[in-house]
Order: structure tokens, then C-alpha cells, then sequence
């Protein structure tokens, strides 16, 4: 209860808060918890297991190709949205169906995965750990198609921070706790005792409810109208052909084709590919910056790694309130800012040198906006998508702004080495400016961002 004296702006500000109390959002929290779960067992695990076996640097190094699987995830995205799984489906529905076979292959490869000896038989580890990250990924697209589905627009900026919270519980269970559990019986019970935990994510998907894509049924006729059209075309093809030209014809191109009738798509895509730029290239570069300005490892360590942390959190958290109250465009402009602001806080850290007080502030700025930054976002990239085709769309979206982040990102060790550390975060700042002022023009020109409110407007962006 807050005092009945108190502002209506600050009694808003607090019904708010109600997002993070809907079963939906709360529901998101497991399934991140499930997503994030699986991921270190395919990187700092188990470079430590191998480590152990004395697998040569050099190897565990090549062990990062098995993780490739996360980026290239869209490549296979179309089949979540589309292939009818025998059984699974018409039993839980294409979501809950997808998801739950995802999640029987993690078992099956966590255990799979532990049951080998990297210092016996490197290959069969090396296998495991590529069908681990390969179903990993798969679980991912269809959560994030889940998510975004099954909450309602105000509630995605909560559904990415309380996903992000889930995520990070998941990360640190399957580092900490499996060393602990490895060390204490062994990696064949620490991978089985992680596959165990997967339980939290199959009992999640058995109690949730199936998202309603009644409305998406509008943007599938009009798109698939034109898949009748191609087959009538190519009825001199044998049947085989046919249906698997139409299959893909409808799970690929469609959903480009609807995304590409949006009004000014290009432009979203741009802006896509800028919003975090500013935050890329702080992100490639703080932590040698760390080490050149004198902190210790201990203390990037703690005050980085382990409080920042949970300023990241925090800031998602925030992040989703602030969508829920503003709305995503807002948010998504008030977040830039704060973003932007933070490599300010970095230059003057560049400034008074190491200075342990001042990391503090540094880290906790950077990582609370950064939280914010990426649950608005997140909010954002979902709000792009047509249910109708929701896998692929969010797949390729994300996609992309994982790749100008590592493409804008490639850069950064370039400029500092051509700079001094202070007026290299100034440059950083500037980066994030023309992201900031497309969003402005956004804002202005397509109010709404062109999300997927109303499941027939991206068709009718161009009437």
C-alpha cells in the first residue's frame, strides 16, 4: 500500500508496478530460467571440464564453433512457425509442442554431453556439445515466439526484464552450481543434475495455456493467397515438389514479405542496427580499460562481474516498468539517453583513474541503463512481430541486432588505439546520437513504431 497522500503520478507510477504480478510475465521468469540453463554447459563449463582432462588451449578454443547454433538460429526458425509436430502438437498446440520436444533433446544431450570422457574420446564430447547448443537454440525460438504471443504489448518491456532475470539465474546455476556438483560427484551427476533442473521448464510449458493466434489469421490468408497463386503456377511440377515449394515459399518468404509492407521498414531496420551502437563499442573495450587504468582482477571481478550484475537486472526490471507506464516508444527514447549518458560516466572514470569508489558508480550507471536499454528493446524487436509468423520475424530481427552489434563493436580496439581513453567514451557518446535522433523521427513521423498492435496493419501500412 502506498499513502493515500501521495502524488497521482506516484500512485501510477506504483499500479504499474502490477505488470510484474501477471501470471504471464511471471511465467516468462521459468521459461528464461530454462533458456539460460543450457548455455554454459556449451561455454565456460565446459571449457573448465576439458581444461581438467587437459585438452590442449588450442582445442578448447575450437570448442567455441560449438555455440555457432545461437547465431545462425533463424536458419531453421521458419520450421518452429510452421512443421506440425506428430503427436506433440495436436496434443499441446505448435508453441507448447515445439517447446517441449526442445526441452526433451536438452535432457537428452545434457546427459548425453556428461556421460562422455573429453579425455578418451574428444569427438564425442565435441558432438554432444553441437546437438546440446543446436536444441539450446531451438528452445530459445520458440520462447521467444511464446513470449512475445503470449503477453500483451504494455507487458513485453516486463516480459524481457523478468526473461533476463530468469536468464541469468539459469547462468549462474549451470556455472556455479555445476562446478560444485562436478566437484563433489563427478560431471556425469553435474550434467545430469542440470538436466534434472530442464524439469522446471517442462513442468512450466505442461501448466501454461497455448497463445491465442486467432488474430493472426487475417495476415496469414492475405499472405498465403499468394502461395495459391505460385502452385497454380507450378502445376506442371510433381506433387512432392509442389507441396515443398509452397512450404517454403509460405514458412520463408511470407513472413519477409510481410514485414517488408510495413511502412518505412527500412528505416526500422536502420534503427535496429543503431540503438546500441554507442553501448557496442563501450561494451568490446571496458574491460581492457579496466586492466590499463590499474583495477585488479579481484576487483573487476566483484564489482563488474558480480554486482554489476544485478544492476543489469535491476535495470531490466525498471526498463519494463517504464514500457508498462510510457509505453515503448517513450521508453525506448528515455532509455537511449540514459544509455548514451552512461559512457559520459566512463570518461570522467577515464578521467580520476582508478578510483575504486568511482567504479562503483560507473558500473552501477552502465549497468542499470544498459538493463533498461535492452528490456525496452527487447519490447520493441517483439512489438515488430506478426503472430502470424512470430518465430522467424523475432529470430531474424534479433538477429540482426546481434550482428551490427559485432559488427559496430569490431572497430573499438581501433579507435582507443588511436585515442586516449576519455575522449574515446566521448566518441562512444556521440555513436549513440544517431540511433537517438531516427527514434525521434520514428516517434514523429509512425507513432505507434509500426508494432504489431492491430495483426492486419502492416498490410495496410501502404493504403
Amino acid at each position: 500500500m502506498i499513502p493515500a497522500a501521495s502524488s497521482p503520478r506516484l500512485q501510477a507510477w506504483w499500479h504499474s508496478l502490477a505488470v510484474y504480478r501477471d501470471v504471464r510475465v511471471i511465467r516468462v521468469l521459468f521459461l528464461g530460467f530454462s533458456s539460460g540453463l543450457p548455455l554454459l554447459l556449451v561455454f565456460s563449463t565446459l571449457s573448465y571440464w576439458l581444461a581438467e582432462a587437459e585438452v590442449s588451449k588450442a582445442t578448447i578454443g575450437l570448442f567455441a564453433f560449438a555455440s555457432t547454433a545461437y547465431g545462425f538460429k533463424f536458419l531453421w526458425s521458419p520450421l518452429v512457425d510452421r512443421l506440425s509436430l506428430p503427436l506433440l502438437t495436436p496434443l499441446l498446440g505448435q508453441r507448447r509442442g515445439w517447446l517441449l520436444l526442445a526441452q526433451l533433446l536438452i535432457i537428452g544431450c545434457m546427459v548425453g554431453l556428461g556421460a562422455t570422457d573429453p579425455a578418451v574420446d574428444l569427438w564425442w564430447t565435441a558432438l554432444w556439445a553441437v546437438l546440446l547448443a543446436f536444441a539450446s537454440a531451438t528452445q530459445d525460438i520458440v520462447i521467444d515466439a511464446y513470449r512475445v504471443e503470449s503477453l500483451e504489448e504494455h507487458q513485453l518491456g516486463a516480459g524481457a526484464g523478468t526473461i533476463v532475470l530468469g536468464y541469468r539465474i539459469g547462468m549462474v546455476v549451470a556455472s556455479g552450481g555445476a562446478l560444485i556438483v562436478a566437484d563433489v560427484a563427478g560431471w556425469f551427476w553435474a550434467y545430469s543434475a542440470m538436466a534434472g533442473l530442464m524439469g522446471i521448464g517442462i513442468v512450466t510449458a505442461l501448466l501454461s495455456p497455448e497463445p491465442d493466434r486467432a488474430a493472426a489469421t487475417a495476415s496469414v490468408r492475405e499472405q498465403e493467397s499468394r502461395v495459391e497463386a505460385l502452385l497454380a503456377r507450378t502445376a506442371h511440377l510433381p506433387g512432392w515438389a509442389r507441396e515443398t515449394l509452397g512450404f517454403l515459399y509460405g514458412a520463408v518468404v511470407c513472413p519477409f514479405v510481410d514485414f517488408m509492407t510495413r511502412r518505412h521498414w527500412i528505416w526500422i531496420l536502420v534503427f535496429i542496427a543503431l540503438y546500441k551502437y554507442g553501448d557496442a563499442l563501450l561494451g568490446i573495450m571496458a574491460m581492457p580499460f579496466y586492466e590499463e587504468i590499474g583495477f585488479t582482477k579481484t576487483e573487476v571481478g566483484v564489482i563488474s562481474k558480480g554486482y554489476g550484475v544485478v544492476m543489469t537486472i535491476v535495470g531490466g526490471l525498471l526498463g519494463g516498468l517504464m514500457v508498462a507506464r510510457l509505453g515503448i516508444m517513450k521508453a525506448l527514447l528515455i532509455c537511449g539517453v540514459a544509455q548514451a549518458g552512461s559512457n559520459l560516466v566512463f570518461a570522467w572514470q577515464a578521467y580520476v583513474g582508478a578510483e575504486l569508489g568511482w567504479l562503483v558508480v560507473t558500473i552501477s550507471v552502465e549497468n542499470l541503463t544498459g538493463g533498461m536499454g535492452t528490456a525496452a528493446f527487447v519490447a520493441y524487436l517483439s512489438s515488430l512481430c506478426n503472430i502470424a509468423y512470430t518465430a522467424t520475424q523475432y529470430a531474424l530481427v534479433s538477429s540482426l541486432m546481434s550482428f551490427a552489434r559485432t559488427f559496430f563493436s569490431a572497430g573499438g580496439g581501433w579507435l582507443a588505439e588511436q585515442v586516449d581513453w576519455v575522449t574515446y567514451f566521448l566518441v562512444t557518446t556521440l555513436a549513440a546520437v544517431p540511433g537517438l535522433l531516427l527514434l525521434l523521427w520514428m516517434m514523429r513521423t509512425f507513432p505507434s513504431g509500426a508494432t504489431r498492435a492491430d495483426p492486419k496493419a502492416a498490410l495496410a501500412d501502404d493504403d
